[in-house]
């Protein structure tokens, strides 16, 4: 207990990273990726690569090196993917810790107990956010096939995350050939990953979830419900306890935040839009089963439990139904005034990036972005 009440910093990492694991696994000993399917990931990978980039026009590489596939178990994605969300996760557990205490200096000053108890929040707090961290980070390894399940920003690299594991068993389950999976998975990565790499891209997407996830004002009489009741040694309730929702943020959603969702909902809307459409476009060439398989994949990502609903929720990503019929009408508004050349110009630079109302009217994007710009005079 001595060693799960002592972090330093506001999340306990040492708990996040167990409760991860148990989640993403179940529980259950995994076994290695198969060396065959790695090596046909690779060059799968490969082929992506080539057609990506020749469709797009975008450096599909965010360091100028070649795009490499890392084949991992649930639990292994979990791990990295805590580390790589590292800075999110840690901007979300201060937000989350700093609801304002709830008695007044002469209320523990007259009481004993109160003194002995006082500071009892503040050091669980760090085993509670590691507790929620690792359990909504579990639950998305435990269904991810790739890194981009969720499209948040990850630290410059060009080792692309598959989890093998899921992949095929997605395949045997809707008894769809294993490669065309595997591509699909490949050429939605690579898109993704082409455009999150584009550094000023990434630099808007991180500066709106990192203040969206630093504006929470959680419910403190929730959280002092929960302290009472559960047991630290007991791992599945554990999981259960801390993959509600409602543990740490009851329904509250701030001004701040309502605020901060319309450009970030406008920039993801854009972007999954675009990586659909250049999804049809390179995987109707590719995929024999295109069709059915991306139709079987894309109500996969709509119908998501509730602890992958809740992780896009603390991040700010949530997208649903709305928001990819958002985008894909943004882009197809824009393929049919300007074409694929006019699309081209999307991701050129920041100022390129559309708006929330843009979003809405293709047109005066196209508008905007032909406009001299006025430092260029």
């Amino acid at each position: 207990m001595a060693r799960l009440l002592t972090s330093q910093g506001s999340v306990n990492w040492e708990i996040a990273r167990q409760l991860a694991q148990w989640t993403a696994s179940e529980g259950e000993a995994e076994a290695n990726p198969d060396p065959l399917a790695r090596v046909r990931l690779e060059e799968l990978l490969r082929v992506a690569d080539l057609h990506v980039t020749e469709a797009t026009g975008l450096a599909t590489s965010a360091t100028g090196g070649l795009l490499k596939a890392r084949a991992v178990t649930r639990s292994e994605w979990a791990l990295l993917t805590l580390d790589a969300w590292r800075p999110l996760l840690e901007r979300l557990a201060e937000s989350l810790g700093s609801a304002p205490d709830r008695e007044t200096p002469e209320d523990v000053a007259g009481d004993p107990m109160a003194k002995l108890l006082g500071n009892l929040p503040q050091a669980l707090a760090p085993l509670l956010f590691g507790m929620q961290g690792g359990s909504m980070v579990g639950h998305l390894g435990s269904r991810a096939m790739g890194q981009y399940d969720l499209p948040v920003p990850r630290p410059a690299s060009d080792e692309l995350l598959f989890v093998p594991s899921t992949i095929d068993g997605f395949g045997v389950d809707w008894s769809l050939p294993p490669d065309d999976v595997r591509l699909w998975v490949c050429l939605h990565e690579v898109t993704t990953h082409a455009v999150l790499s584009r550094p000023h891209v990434k630099a808007r997407l991180e500066e709106l979830m990192l203040a969206y996830a630093g504006s929470f004002q959680p419910d403190a009489g929730a959280l002092e419900a929960r302290l009472g009741s559960f047991d630290p040694t007991d791992i599945a309730a554990l999981q259960e306890t801390f993959s509600n929702p409602e543990t740490l943020l009851g329904e509250l959603e701030t001004p701040r935040q309502r605020e901060l969702m319309v450009p970030l909902q406008a920039l993801l809307s854009a972007l999954v839009g675009y990586v659909d459409h250049v999804m049809d476009a390179v995987g109707r060439r590719l995929i024999g089963s295109y069709e059915p398989l991306t139709e079987a994949l894309r109500r996969r990502r709509l119908e998501d439990g509730d602890g992958a609903r809740f992780v896009a929720r603390m991040l700010g990503v949530e997208l649903t139904a709305a928001s990819y019929e958002r985008g894909s009408a943004f882009i197809r508004g824009v393929l049919e005034r300007a074409g694929e050349s006019g699309l081209g110009r999307l991701w050129h630079s920041a100022r390129e990036l559309p708006t929330p109302p843009e979003l809405d009217a293709p047109g005066l994007w196209l508008a905007r972005i032909d406009l001299p710009d006025v430092d260029e005079g």
